[in-house]
């Protein structure tokens, strides 16, 4: 296998980079920079507006979706030269592009298709998804948030229940919501996929207080919200398919857009040790750095032989899952070790340190890593069982009823 880039993909690189030096520094955040949501939003939404007037959005989409059809791997090249730029991507983009279009491509109608993916794609249209609850988080399909048939005959479907760690859906348009439509059946199964609009009367969103400072994440709560049945993505009753198509999406996607060892080398290098050189003369230092990169370059062509699969109409599968393991337990890692190399300043910064205080920021937002978009316990069962095909954990709730669960 050559790691290096192909010529095709070494020239498809070199018009990434030029177009990117033509269009991102205006879009570049500075670092340090607090600014409100809204601001944040906003700025989110230009830059994909920016991308898709260039030809740079829904690279892996196929042509007649609005994207251009591309491999896995220049999807993967174009992501890395744009995680050289600061840019105002996240969540707040990501989980459209990355969670709610693959499943709409997959599950959607052709009305749904036409309705959404280009919308999205320009930053017309943004996205939250509606999956976990206060008791359904790495088990998902312990949800009790519940729909039921409008008895006005319309065929509309009345929501009612709470989720819970809903990036941005206090900014968001739509959301992508599983609920549980029939709890006669096993809990895996009975559930149901809809789009909602997050304008639609009974839904309240009410924003968390991070230990960062920040307040990205929200409880949702829904009561009474009607939602037509032309909303529902896949067949009644089978939501779990959909949840898995969206995760596969959000951990194939872990990490495409950071590039966090090589800018720590260049911090170390250009570091004095106050012996005469550098941080990076120390062997210690060295041979972290070093064991961070290999890390990084294996989940980078990890996930560009995923990508692949994708492209090629293949089911990755559990597979995904290794990509945002090892992105999450890395990127914890290195933030970490950011922090080591600042000694005490990256502890108490000194005034106008911003760079340091990214550091922290990072640092205290990598333990979300750890968790958000399936805990490495819950991957690491995925994986022990449909990869390696190690016996599966006993589970006395896999044939009942979900409505005779306790709980």
């Amino acid at each position: 296998m050559d790691f290096n880039d192909s010529p095709a993909e070494a020239a498809f690189r070199a018009e990434a980079r030029a177009w990117l030096a033509a269009h991102a520094p205006a879009h570049v955040l500075t670092p340090g920079e607090k600014m409100p949501d809204t601001e944040e939003a906003d700025r989110g939404r230009a830059w994909m507006r920016a991308l898709y007037a260039g030809g740079w959005s829904g690279l892996t989409f196929p042509k007649a979706l609005g994207g251009r059809g591309l491999s896995g791997p220049e999807a993967v090249i174009f992501a890395e030269e744009e995680g050289k730029y600061q840019l105002p991507k996240g969540p707040f983009t990501s989980i459209g592009t990355g969670m709610a279009l693959p499943v709409i491509a997959k599950h959607g109608s052709d009305e749904q298709k036409a309705r959404f993916i280009e919308a999205t794609l320009k930053g017309d249209t943004t996205w939250c998804q509606l999956f976990s609850e206060p008791a359904a988080g790495s088990d998902l399909a312990a949800l009790r948030t519940k729909a039921v048939r409008a008895d006005d005959g319309s065929g509309d479907w009345i929501v009612n229940g709470q989720k819970v760690w809903s990036s941005w859906a206090h900014l968001t348009d739509w959301g992508i919501l599983v609920v549980r439509t029939d709890p006669t059946l096993p809990k895996h199964k009975g559930l149901t996929f809809f789009v909602v609009d997050m304008k639609t009367p009974g839904i309240e969103t009410r924003p968390i207080r991070q230990i960062s400072g920040a307040s990205e994440f929200n409880e949702t709560f829904l009561t009474d919200v009607r939602i037509p049945d032309a909303n529902r993505l896949g067949a009644e009753g089978e939501g779990w398919a959909c949840c898995m198509t969206v995760l596969m999406g959000e951990r194939l996607g872990s990490g495409a857009h950071r590039s966090g060892v090589e800018p720590l080398i260049d911090y170390a290098a250009a570091t004095p040790d106050g012996h005469g050189g550098t941080m990076l003369d120390d062997r210690a230092i060295r041979q972290q750095l070093a064991e961070a990169l290999a890390e990084e370059q294996g989940e980078r062509f990890f996930q560009a032989r995923l990508r692949t699969m994708v492209s090629k109409g293949e089911n990755p599968g559990a597979l995904a899952g290794m990509v945002k393991l090892a992105y999450a337990g890395r990127y914890q890692k290195t933030n970490g070790l950011a922090l080591e190399l600042r000694g005490l300043a990256g502890i108490a910064p000194e005034a106008g340190d911003t760079a340091t205080g990214d550091v922290q920021y990072d640092y205290i937002y990598s333990t979300v890593m750890r968790i958000a978009g399936g805990a490495d316990e819950v991957l690491r069962n995925q994986i022990a069982e449909r990869v390696l095909g190690m016996p599966g954990e006993v589970r006395m709730d896999k044939n009942v009823p979900f409505e005779t669960l306790k709980g």
